[in-house]
């Protein structure tokens, strides 16, 4: 049992003490982020816009959370989304997947990950494999392959990404790898965090700044900036060769990225079982609105054909309402969870979830509905404008 001095009863909460825990640049890795940072802000503020319209009587005695995405029956209709080497804590996405199994949810691995996806499927079978298009069709096929074994039980193909990495506010000095050098030079950092620091130096072991994942089981990984840049490399991929993988994975296939109609009606042709309108977290083209003024337009496109997730901007169980209610049938959470991880390791993340989870059955009471699967559009306050001709 967590102490009520641990435990935070807020996201907003757990982001300040994530930046009081971690080292500068790790906080500023996790806040990210690209160009000016307006679908960054805007992804959280879309939220703020959208109102409610409640009921005060006949109000239901229990509500109803659980629904299923690619496959998988989950305990509320919040996803652990992908995000790459979680070196802010020793345990990394083996934390992250041992507190989403204890919630009952699914959890997506990053192709970047820090652990292998044998051990991450081992703590959260509910687990899909997250990649990237990189390095060409047989270099995919055997990671692929490799996760298959592994026992993924989904494939997350992530597709929303220009390299558009400047920030006004600068990007963190993150390095390749963390030799002796390195270690000097980052130590004024460390040692002002001495309960981040300590938790590594228990551990015995330095963050992993690799991505096993990226090679042959017990073979080294690349380093994260080594598998950045063969990402970068790699040609984008066409629709035709998107076809190409739904064949080659014979398990259910998400496509995260999606925030133009257009592209939710080519998902739905190559057979993808679901797509996530996502703009990468405000890590991809600034300017691009928030997920959430997107989906209405895209549900609306693509109706009952996919299953549709929403990603982007959710900091609490009233955000997953309105996602849920305007069409998606579950979101998924980034920062969210990885402050809570900075905060207080496994036990943040199971913090964060159980926040969303509490903020979830009050926004239904509220509304009058005794299951999330009873939301609509008319319990929404929607503004004028608010999808931004979307």
């Amino acid at each position: 049992m967590a102490s009520s001095k641990e435990w935070f009863e807020t996201i907003a909460e757990a982001q300040q003490r994530a930046k009081k825990q971690v080292p500068k640049s790790v906080y500023l890795a996790l806040l990210a982020g690209s160009e000016r940072g307006v679908t960054l802000k805007d992804n959280v503020d879309a939220f703020g816009e959208l109102g409610f319209r409640p009921h005060i009587a006949d109000l239901p005695p229990h509500r109803e959370q659980s629904t299923t995405v690619l496959g998988q029956d989950i305990s509320l209709p919040v996803l652990i989304s992908p995000t790459g080497v979680q070196a802010i804590n020793p345990d990394g996405e083996l934390a992250v997947a041992r507190a989403s199994a204890a919630a009952g949810t699914a959890m997506g691995l990053s192709s970047f990950a820090s652990k292998p996806v044998e051990d991450v499927v081992a703590a959260n079978p509910k687990t899909f494999y997250q990649a990237y298009w990189m390095g060409g069709r047989d270099v995919l096929s055997t990671r692929l392959d490799r996760a298959k074994r592994a026992g993924a039980k989904g494939l997350i193909v992530t597709l929303d990404w220009t390299f558009a990495t400047g920030r006004d506010w600068g990007s963190p000095a993150l390095p390749e790898r963390l030799d002796f050098r390195t270690m000097v030079k980052f130590a004024p950092q460390a040692i002002q965090r001495p309960r981040w620091l300590s938790r590594f130096v228990r551990s015995g072991a330095l963050p992993d700044l690799t991505a096993p994942n990226l090679a042959e089981p017990g073979e080294p990984g690349p380093t994260f900036f080594g598998a950045y840049y063969e990402w970068m490399q790699t040609p984008s991929p066409t629709w035709a060769d998107l076809a190409w993988l739904r064949e080659q994975w014979d398990g259910p296939l998400m496509i995260k990225g999606i925030m133009h109609p257009d592209d939710a009606r080519r998902a739905v042709d190559i057979g993808a079982s679901a797509i996530s309108v996502s703009n990468h977290g405000g890590n991809n083209l600034d300017s691009t609105p928030a997920s959430i003024r997107a989906l209405p337009s895209i549900a609306e496109a693509v109706g009952d054909q996919i299953e549709i997730v929403l990603d982007g901007g959710i900091r609490r169980g009233s955000d997953v309402v309105k996602a849920v209610a305007l069409g998606a049938r579950a979101v998924m959470i980034g920062r969210a969870y990885l402050w809570g991880m900075a905060a207080n390791g496994e036990r943040g993340v199971n913090n964060v979830i159980e926040l969303l989870r509490a903020g979830i059955d009050s926004a239904l009471l509220g509304l009058g509905k005794s299951s999330i699967h009873e939301l609509t559009p008319d319990d929404i306050v929607i503004p004028a404008n608010f999808t931004r001709g979307m």
